[in-house]
């Protein structure tokens, strides 16, 4: 087969006429700078958000493909709920300290934390996701994922001082509500219990209300669940109905012990 015929062919098969990559990395690029503006102490904000407001710009000429829809007017909103989201993070921060007998300081949560990073770019992430300009803040949160292993769709609804500790497979879905002061370790899933494309406008994760620890490895699925505040989920636990506040939940293991030696 002849270059020119094989070019040819690949240009017939590349379908998607918005589908620009570059976009992924602008994105990946306007995360690190908006994360380094709110936190990084030798970072000049006034300078940075001057920055940031082209940065976004920039996105809004890749990825809003709807011409009517005014993205360019979300930046505006956004800036503003800035200072908010960063006193909500550093809630979060402190919960870390206060809930992990290993941290040694609040800066070793700001920066060595992977549960931190995740929940910090879920927040940035989720007041985009709420305009209704959803590629953004979804490229947003999967850059976390990959960075940390924790995957939290910006759809989610999470209350005030989240800790996650360690945080590796923990998957949290698009319609889960996290009320406050709850605590998830590494492995946690909060999904759906059906996969069907026709429930995309339908509550299909977990409700977990105020108070609640997780443990490794918990599964928790449907809509419709809920788990009561003051509850304890213990590692392993599979959960597809309602659990009543102030409950334990274990996941009981089988143990059979050798009567013969080498059996």
């Amino acid at each position: 087969m002849k270059l020119e015929s094989v070019i040819n062919k690949i240009i017939q098969h590349k379908k998607q006429p918005n589908l620009r990559y570059q976009l992924k990395e602008k994105v990946e690029e306007f995360t690190n700078r908006l994360f380094y503006t709110l936190f990084d102490i030798d970072t000049p904000v006034e300078e940075n958000l001057k920055q940031l407001e082209k940065d976004f710009d920039a996105l809004v000429n890749l990825a809003c493909w709807e011409v009517k829809k005014p993205c360019k007017k979300v930046w505006d909103n956004y800036v503003e709920k800035l200072p908010r989201i960063l006193e909500k993070l550093n809630i979060d921060a402190e919960a870390t300290v206060e809930c992990d007998p290993a941290s040694l300081s609040i800066e070793e949560v700001y920066m060595a934390y992977p549960g931190f990073y995740a929940i910090a770019i879920y927040r940035l992430a989720h007041e985009l996701y709420n305009t209704g300009f959803p590629l953004v803040p979804r490229l947003m949160t999967e850059y976390a994922h990959r960075q940390t292993g924790v995957d939290i769709n910006p759809g989610a609804t999470i209350g005030d001082a989240f800790h996650i500790d360690h945080g590796t497979g923990i998957v949290i879905g698009e319609t889960a509500i996290i009320k406050n002061h709850v605590k998830i370790y590494q492995g946690v899933t909060l999904g759906g219990l059906y996969v069907a494309k026709n429930l995309q406008k339908t509550k299909r994760h977990p409700t977990i209300e105020d108070n609640v620890t997780i443990y490794a490895n918990a599964t928790i699925l449907g809509g419709n669940t809920i788990i009561g505040q003051n509850s304890i989920i213990g590692g392993n636990a599979w959960i597809t109905a309602s659990v009543p506040e102030n409950s334990t939940v274990y996941h009981t293991p089988e143990i059979k012990i050798k009567t013969l030696p080498n059996v």
